[in-house]
């Protein structure tokens, strides 16, 4: 009776442990490009940094654009408006008080496309069994699997299924399942998840 009994509970064990290897841990809001992220929060805006501004309903008046080397952006019907030393919404309200003068009630969202200004605060890092190790700037938009590429693939002794995404949140330090192997070769894309700047990917080596 004891060995059934043992035998019964390594069973529900190793259906527990498959159960949990069927649920990659991920982000929040995994597919979208606009998850939480500690640095675009408080980041404050710097010379060469890209950002999109969209005034609701005033497409005329929304625009992308650097920050240019004096630390300003050109708006219509505002002309120059200081954006370095900002953060997106500090910036987003500063925009509405000056709109506010030409149309009633205006919305404005402050969107950072891209980070130069500090760009090693916001890179990209790829790490362990890959083609070339590497550190790449971050862009809108960017996944898993193009940081990947950009690290020359993988290694041919990579775990690549045991890849694991390090992410800085406004929880503390975050680490998320990444199965490369489903991606790259069964086209699974259910964790080749959108990356934030300052991401770190880092990729095990098989043990045998």
């Amino acid at each position: 009776m004891k060995l059934y009994t043992e035998i019964f509970l390594i069973f529900i064990m190793i259906i527990s442990i498959s159960g949990c290897a069927g649920k990659p841990r991920l982000p929040e809001d995994s597919q979208s490009m606009a998850g939480p992220s500690v640095l675009t929060k408080s980041y404050k805006m710097a010379v060469g940094d890209q950002v999109k501004i969209n005034v609701w309903k005033n497409k005329e008046l929304s625009l992308s654009a650097p920050i240019r080397p004096d630390g300003k952006i050109s708006m219509p019907l505002m002309g120059d408006v200081l954006a370095v030393g900002r953060t997106p919404e500090e910036l987003a309200t500063k925009i509405e008080k000056q709109l506010s003068r030409y149309i009633k009630n205006p919305n404005v969202t402050v969107i950072l496309t891209s980070i130069q200004g500090h760009e090693f605060l916001s890179r990209i890092r790829v790490t362990g069994a890959v083609g070339n190790q590497t550190s790449i700037n971050y862009h809108q938009g960017m996944t898993v699997l193009d940081a990947i590429l950009e690290a020359g693939s993988l290694d041919p002794f990579a775990n690549s299924n045991s890849t694991k995404l390090h992410r800085r949140t406004d929880k503390g330090n975050e680490t998320y399942d990444i199965r490369l192997k489903d991606i790259m070769e069964k086209g699974d894309m259910t964790t080749n998840v959108y990356l934030l700047p300052g991401d770190v990917i880092t990729v095990p080596e098989r043990l045998f």
